[in-house]
């Protein structure tokens, strides 16, 4: 048995992991990294660069069939769905250099490709090697929840981790979860030309603002997506490309086809986190606010450790992670600034608190400053004004933003600068910005907060008839 000593282990090397070596080694720091599968993690493979990729693709093709607005004549797309997914597997590999071992190699990282498991509360085992840590973190990410329905194990069915490796198109796919996955999929492929159905046990978009979601799901119907809210799967039969789920409503869908996304599951299972007095539940690893498990030495970064199960958050978690444990600098996790976004066109996003959760925690001291996507110029122009930005304010400052429309995730980075900094809606107000932008959505959705102070205030009226006599 090969014995490492060393100042920080890192088991997992996807976003999180990955962040705290990089920066631990170039800061000075002895690091190990145990990955046991693919340098990347979830994001890179499986996640966030596969699914933008696909979605590319079917950008393209729903192009073609939409210009006549535009004056181009639309034409039906031929659709080569291996060569889609061809461009998928390119993009990975672009980027997949950058999370490589080599380069980790070059930081001066000791990367180890064997799963870690604890052996006792200060020592990992990776395959023939023990290592000993002054500070172990833990970031395993998570996988793919499949729940277990009656017959879910005699059909073939696919994830995250196996969709993208997909070469035959399917006919008919059926999606259970009509979650963030589950529509970004479902859009995907109705535009790549398979049929699509969703099978939602709750509401789809369940955890966006209804408003804002109820915009998206009304253009991915008008796409041909049938979309069935309500429906919990209960028993799935069937073979190759004829697979059957039952719905506890009696309702039977039946499809080529079967994707699972309905959630993901904390990968804790491998790491024997008893034997390190390590608490944890399925929601993944008990931590504090800096991050740190029942262990004093061990900690956890991304979605093993986080509700907020994004790669953003991860890398975020590994700065706070590094400042502790590289610069001995007290750092705590916040999750108030943190936005996400779907990407469906058009896309979701949201930073901070929704109108509901503002409304219940201020009631009447919320102000919600409103912007429609049809009155933004550059909108019009490229013909893409359907979507509304919602502003959540208490006492001149943001506390939460909902957009839906094109360009969502791009426009909510501007509300999560501002939120993550305290900064007043003023700050927004007084930016000049290019003429035409969609960011200009920002600027407006500010004002609107302005106005009625402005506009509607007598005080206002009479000080202007003042000033005017002189």
């Amino acid at each position: 048995m090969n014995r490492i000593k060393t100042d920080i282990l890192v088991i997992g090397a996807g976003s999180g992991g990955l962040s705290i070596a990089a920066g631990a080694s170039q800061m000075g720091a002895k690091v190990v990294l145990l990955e046991g599968h693919k340098m990347g993690g979830d994001c890179l493979n499986y996640g966030c660069v596969p699914s933008k990729a696909l979605l590319a693709s079917a950008k393209q093709a729903q192009a073609m069939r939409t210009g006549k607005k535009y004056g181009v004549s639309p034409v039906m797309p031929e659709v080569s769905y291996g060569a889609a997914k061809d461009h998928v597997h390119e993009v990975i590999e672009t980027i997949a250099p950058v999370d490589s071992q080599e380069r980790f190699e070059e930081f001066g990282v000791h990367v180890i490709r064997e799963f870690g498991k604890f052996i006792s509360p200060t020592e990992v085992q990776a395959g023939d090697n023990v290592i000993t840590a002054r500070r172990i973190v833990i970031a395993t990410g998570s996988r793919p929840f499949v729940p277990p329905i009656p017959g879910v194990d005699s059909v073939p069915y696919e994830t995250n981790e196996t969709i993208f490796d997909l070469r035959d198109q399917p006919e008919h796919l059926i999606i259970i979860g009509g979650g963030p996955i589950g529509m970004e999929m479902a859009q995907a492929h109705v535009r790549l030309g398979s049929k699509v159905t969703v099978l939602e046990g709750a509401k789809a978009l369940g955890k966006d603002d209804p408003e804002l979601a109820a915009i998206a799901l009304e253009r991915l119907r008008a796409e041909g997506i049938d979309i069935i809210e309500g429906a919990l799967a209960e028993k799935i039969e069937g073979s190759a490309d004829k697979i059957t789920i039952h719905t506890k409503d009696g309702q039977t869908f039946q499809g080529s086809h079967l994707l699972m996304a309905v959630g993901r599951t904390p990968n804790v299972d491998k790491l024997d986190l008893e034997k390190a007095g390590i608490d944890y539940d399925r929601s993944g690893l008990k931590v504090d606010a800096s991050l740190r498990t029942t262990n004093k030495r061990v900690y956890g970064v991304g979605d093993v450790a986080s509700k907020l199960q994004f790669t953003h958050v991860a890398g975020y978690q590994a700065g706070v992670l590094v400042r502790q444990i590289v610069l001995g600098m007290p750092a705590k996790n916040r999750e108030d600034h943190i936005p996400w976004a779907t990407y469906t066109d058009p896309e979701i996003a949201q930073v901070g608190l929704t109108e509901a959760q503002a409304r219940e925690q201020y009631g009447e001291k919320l102000f919600v400053a409103r912007y429609a996507f049809h009155e933004n110029d550059r909108l019009i122009a490229e013909g893409k004004t359907t979507g509304l930005i919602k502003v959540m304010v208490v006492k001149g400052k943001p506390i939460g933003v909902s957009i839906v429309g094109a360009q969502a995730g791009e426009l909510i980075g501007m509300w999560a600068m501002a939120i993550a900094n305290g900064l007043k809606m003023s700050a927004i107000a007084n930016t000049v910005l290019p003429y035409p932008t969609v960011s200009e959505v920002n600027k407006r959705a500010a004002s609107a907060y302005f106005t009625p102070k402005l506009f509607e205030n007598p005080w206002v009226k009479r000080i202007v008839r003042l000033v005017q006599r002189f």
